[in-house]
């Protein structure tokens, strides 16, 4: 989790950080101001290659981990992603009792204010709160229904 971690926040970040790169690939995610399940996976083919293949490649190699552990973690990192990206905060979620890096952080990165904080994914928002990136957020209870994820930062 940690090797992969790593390799994400940095490549993720770096993305952003470079205007052509942002432009031509990364941008395309972003097209989903409000993210949803499967737009977790609605990326760049190069990107797919940088962050998810070569991240994953890492991620075995460097961990050593055998096959069958490797599909098991790969298939949990994926349905981790995709709930990261579902736009729903359910109080029984799993990923959401066990991970501060979840549906309402990551929603916070999709929002126009938060396109510089919460790189991290999928994992643990520890890159994130050690190099400044990190933006604190509170659910608030929407009238209609639901919650809404919100930065404590206002810019």
């Amino acid at each position: 989790m940690f090797i992969m971690d790593t390799w994400q926040y940095f490549v993720h970040r770096y993305m952003h950080q470079n205007k052509f790169l942002y432009r031509h690939v990364h941008s395309r995610h972003h097209r989903l101001v409000v993210p949803y399940a499967i737009g977790a996976l609605y990326n760049h083919p190069l990107e797919g290659l940088l962050l998810d293949t070569f991240g994953g490649a890492i991620s075995f190699l460097i961990s050593g981990m055998t096959a069958r552990t490797a599909v098991a973690f790969f298939c949990f990192a994926v349905v981790k992603t995709v709930d990261d990206h579902c736009g729903l905060w359910l109080p029984w979620n799993i990923f959401q009792l066990f991970f501060q890096n979840n549906t309402a952080y990551h929603d916070i990165h999709h929002q126009l204010q938060g396109l510089k904080y919460n790189y991290s994914q999928p994992f643990f928002p520890i890159w994130d709160k050690l190099l400044g990136t990190y933006m604190p957020y509170n659910l608030v209870k929407r009238p209609e229904g639901g919650y809404e994820a919100r930065p404590i930062k206002e810019f």
